[in-house]
């Protein structure tokens, strides 16, 4: 970096003494605060992130997967009227800072929570599963407008091969693969945070691919050349302090 040289055990530390300092200091309520806030919070702590509810303390992820109510967490059952199978769609809320963001957001905070697939969650009366989550998204993503599946790859990656395909609501073949190659095409400086999600999303993909012996060629190779750029882009870019500024890659 251009900055001060940081030992590693020193910087561990630093950042184990903020998360420990956020976690018991930095309190969170369902009567105060929304979806947008408490579940940024369990990317960090995952299943372990507690918020106040009326004076007591408790899970923020099993409080919603029990049932219980959220503002932001706005959620749809989706039923094929030609099979019957019932799917769960999070509902964009985008621009009201308590909703969900960005399309299939939800669902990759949720799978990063180590969630089963049978993980059931209870919409108002009935019981779905992280599997009909997950293949509501698969079902849904010609919907996404904004062409942005940094979140579904995520998501969709946690519980599906990398070489996965599937038939969408277009008709059309979908697949991790095509996904990727959608991100890779995007321009990072005009993304949503600097880019850093779409970058997350091809990383978090592109690692799986190769624990199961994929190989980095074809979308893969211009995935993995995009991010080693950004990396490389970053370093260069870096505050004489070691911080970085919003425009992480230029």
């Amino acid at each position: 970096t251009n900055g001060p040289a940081i030992s590693t055990e020193n910087l561990q530390q630093r950042l184990d003494e903020v998360l420990v300092a956020t976690y018991e200091k930095r309190h969170l309520s369902l009567q105060e605060h929304a979806a947008w806030q408490i579940l940024h919070g369990v990317l960090a702590y995952q299943q372990a992130f507690l918020v106040d509810n009326r004076g007591e303390r408790i899970s923020a992820i099993e409080h919603v997967l029990n049932g219980g109510q959220m503002k932001g967490w706005t959620t749809q059952i989706v039923v094929d009227s030609e099979t019957g199978q019932r799917g769960l769609r999070a509902l964009l809320e985008p621009g009201s800072n308590t909703g969900q963001g960005h399309a299939d957001q939800w669902l990759a905070v949720f799978a990063q929570c180590g969630l089963e697939p049978t993980q059931p969650i209870k919409i108002e009366d009935e019981v779905l599963t992280m599997n009909d989550f997950v293949a509501q998204v698969q079902w849904d993503v010609p919907r996404n407008l904004e062409r942005e599946y940094s979140w579904t790859l995520i998501g969709l990656t946690t519980y599906l091969p990398t070489d996965a395909e599937w038939t969408a609501s277009d008709g059309q073949t979908w697949s991790i693969e095509r996904l990727v190659e959608i991100e890779a095409e995007q321009d990072l400086a005009s993304s949503a945070c600097g880019g850093t999600h779409r970058l997350i999303g091809m990383a978090m993909a592109l690692n799986l691919h190769l624990e199961h012996g994929g190989r980095v060629n074809g979308v893969w190779g211009r995935a993995d050349a995009l991010i080693q750029a950004a990396i490389k882009n970053a370093q260069q870019y870096q505050n004489p302090d070691g911080s970085f500024s919003t425009r992480y890659f230029e």
